[in-house]
């Protein structure tokens, strides 16, 4: 599928774009609230200030994309493929990440306020200077994180702990 017709598509009102092939395409700053993309292969695509309010990425592959400045707030990211993907300056409030795979993640600076982490591989991923309010980590694997200048108000830790802290630290293992 061409971007062309997806966002054709999209604008005449269909949602479900499930199974697509979207890698390497460049959909920067489109508007696609609610669009439902489970299971699309979006790897090494620039998704650079997208707008995907409440939209469904459920086991989505997202690896190495570049969604820098990307509004995913309240997004379904369940199960899906972050590695090496850039979400620096990105706003993810009250997203669902629950099982995905966020190894090598740049999130810096972005607003994960709220965020369902539960049981995500988050291993070498980038959180510095990242809101984590309220994130729920119980179960993940935080190993060699940078939470550098993060913020840690009411976040909930893989063993369960509530973490409050505004200067974040750096777990190097």
């Amino acid at each position: 599928m061409t971007v062309e017709e997806l966002l054709k598509r999209y604008a005449n009102g269909e949602r479900d774009f499930s199974k697509s092939n979207l890698s390497k395409q460049d959909l920067s700053l489109a508007q696609l609230d609610h669009i439902v993309l489970r299971d699309t292969n979006l790897s090494h695509a620039a998704l650079h200030g997208i707008d995907l309010l409440c939209a469904n990425l459920s086991a989505a592959n997202l690896s190495a994309a570049k969604l820098i400045g990307a509004n995913l707030t309240g997004a379904d990211l369940t199960k899906s493929n972050l590695s090496n993907s850039l979400l620096s300056g990105a706003i993810l409030v009250g997203a669902c990440l629950s099982k995905a795979n966020l190894q090598r993640a740049s999130l810096n600076y972005s607003d994960l306020s709220g965020v369902n982490f539960r049981d995500a591989d988050l291993q070498n991923a980038n959180f510095k200077g990242a809101n984590l309010s309220g994130a729920d980590f119980l179960g993940a694997n935080l190993e060699h994180i940078d939470l550098t200048d993060a913020i840690l108000k009411d976040t909930i830790m893989p063993d369960g702990s509530i973490a409050s802290s505004s200067a974040g630290f750096e777990d190097n293992g």
